[in-house]
């Protein structure tokens, strides 16, 4: 550590993280090109907490963000703009940012290996073979934070994977998608206000 780096960290030491404060970071791809694709259910929940609580979304460093107060605490969502494989770049800046230690970091994720519409919250785990992960666990260094797997089933046939996750939900499964959404909307509002075991216990059925 250099002379100007101690004198800084002396007389400006660095702020303990807010407790009560949580990044909601929803997954996907940006471009229209991925709209209604499988693989952006995390666009979809983040977008759901933000109609929600009326609060747009603005173009920020690395992803779209704002912000939402609820029971006392804060909740800062993320739609990453790096695209899935490098979502772990904007994950690290924005807890950074926001001063959010990784225990009060929640992403939701879509999930090959749970059925259309099963919704999953883990405190922590591989990433399964999700991509998106995959990034955010080398850039944090831990695979020890909260994700909310939102279930998309697998339904294609060998070698068709990633037409399926890259494709467009079908017309039945967009007509579940909002009851599907509000499930997991409060899902991570439980998650930042009760806590993630009492969470689990009352939604992971």
């Amino acid at each position: 550590m250099s002379f100007l780096q101690n004198i800084i960290q002396r007389f400006f030491p660095p702020s303990e993280p807010d407790p009560l404060k949580y990044l909601i970071v929803g997954l996907g791809n940006m471009g229209a090109e991925y709209d209604d694709t499988r693989h952006n259910a995390g666009f979809l929940v983040a977008d759901k907490l933000a109609q929600e609580f009326e609060v747009p979304f603005k173009d920020s460093r690395l992803g779209f963000t704002t912000q939402f107060k609820h029971k006392g605490r804060t909740f800062c969502l993320l739609k990453p703009t790096t695209y899935m494989n490098l979502s772990g770049k904007a994950v690290q800046y924005w807890l950074t940012k926001h001063n959010i230690k990784p225990d009060n970091l929640l992403v939701v994720v879509d999930d090959l290996n749970l059925d259309f519409g099963v919704l999953r919250l883990r405190g922590k785990g591989s990433d399964g073979g999700h991509n998106g992960l995959k990034d955010i666990n080398k850039m944090l260094g831990t695979n020890k934070y909260a994700r909310l797997r939102f279930g998309i089933g697998d339904d294609f046939n060998k070698g068709r994977q990633i037409d399926y996750v890259l494709g467009k939900w079908t017309d039945e499964e967009q007509d579940k998608l909002p009851a599907i959404t509000k499930r997991a909307s409060e899902m991570v509002k439980s998650f930042g206000t009760i806590g993630l075991q009492f969470t689990m216990n009352q939604f992971n059925k």
